[in-house]
């Protein structure tokens, strides 16, 4: 049909300004991380039911079971916005995934910001949080694994000194502490013996009562506080990778979100002015 001169050039009945490729990827980019975040939920689920938290609860502040489903239901209910929101094309949805994805990596930018900047007050934190763990030690197993396995990964013992196990009752040096274990340390903190078949569980035995450099001949005698600065700064940009490596994909949905609410948008105007000029014999 003769289009009405001065018109604007028109689009096709078929014709769609919302790209598929957009769409799906960004459907398939949530779907993926809805699938994490569900397992994120079982797993936490799994941990609160199969053991009690005391122990982390107290060096922690917050049960890490229950921080995973926090994180998993948040998660869950941000990439359910972006999959039907994707999906249905609903600009609603698809606005609410991108400002919350927006919040949370403004957040961790100002987290990251932050730490730096008070980094004396972020290194202090961490010392609390040894020291209590010390004091728990052998409350909970798998803190205690946790522990051993720090200072076996960093070569130290204790928080600032070996002499910081003195914190938890059963390694504590006083007259009147009826433990076995008393003024000693635990097996992770000993030195490692080249082919030995069995490991040594008591080789860290009265070493609190020792001198520095006699200590240090059986065990490692520097902190892990000290220790792990130093791994930070010298991992700056492993740690930097790994940050990065999770800035993308927010940055990656935000802008997906983005596009597709903008392409919806297009097609909207496009279907209104169909619709205004669908009786216009001249179009």
């Amino acid at each position: 049909m003769a289009r009405r001169p001065g018109a604007p050039a028109g689009y096709g009945e078929e014709f769609t300004f919302v790209s598929p490729l957009v769409k799906y990827l960004l459907f398939f980019f949530n779907m993926l991380f809805w699938v994490i975040s569900m397992v994120m939920v079982a797993v936490g689920v799994y941990a609160r039911l199969m053991k009690h938290a005391e122990a982390a609860l107290a060096c922690l502040a917050v049960d890490p079971a229950i921080l995973l489903i926090v994180v998993g239901v948040l998660m869950f209910l941000l990439t359910f916005c972006g999959c039907i929101g994707s999906l249905r094309e609903n600009i609603c949805l698809l606005q609410t995934f991108s400002l919350c994805l927006t919040i949370v990596f403004l957040l961790q930018l100002a987290a990251g910001v932050l730490g730096f900047v008070f980094s004396d007050k972020a290194r202090g934190k961490v010392s609390e949080i040894i020291n209590n763990a010390i004091v728990h030690y052998r409350d909970d197993l798998d803190l205690q694994n946790l522990i051993d396995f720090g200072q076996k990964k960093f070569s130290c013992c204790g928080g600032i000194s070996y002499r910081d196990w003195s914190q938890n009752m059963y390694f504590n040096c006083s007259e009147d502490n009826p433990s076995r274990e008393r003024c000693s340390v635990p097996y992770s903190c000993c030195l490692p013996t080249p082919n030995q078949a069995v490991i040594n569980t008591m080789c860290g035995q009265g070493m609190q009562a020792l001198e520095y450099l006699e200590a240090s001949k059986v065990i490692y005698t520097n902190g892990c506080i000290d220790k792990l600065v130093n791994w930070i700064h010298s991992n700056l940009f492993l740690l930097g990778g790994v940050a990065l490596g999770l800035a993308i994909p927010q940055l990656v949905g935000i802008l997906l979100s983005q596009i597709l609410v903008n392409q919806i948008k297009d097609q909207i105007k496009l279907q209104f002015y169909n619709q205004q000029h669908r009786a216009d014999p001249w179009y």
